[in-house]
């Protein structure tokens, strides 16, 4: 038998612009949608690493985040 004694995810993820609404409005929303994806992970109890933030030249963002996979224990992963 096997049991999961540490498990992480490391994830690179792309916060990108909707390209059908004003640049400054999508910037503001590409901003909200960041804070409102770590509130979550928060709320939720996910033990997470932000690795790097990102804001790129067109305004969206890129975050490498090292994050508790499912309710795994995240073991020295996140030291």
């Amino acid at each position: 038998m096997k049991r999961v004694k540490a498990a992480c995810i490391t994830q690179t993820l792309h916060f990108l612009l909707k390209e059908d609404i004003g640049k400054e409005y999508a910037k503001k929303l590409v901003t909200e949608e960041v804070k409102r994806y770590k509130e979550q992970l928060d709320k939720n109890k996910t033990k997470y690493k932000i690795l790097s933030e990102e804001t790129q030249a067109d305004g969206s963002v890129i975050i490498e985040i090292k994050k508790q996979y499912n309710t795994s224990p995240v073991g020295h992963y996140l030291d």
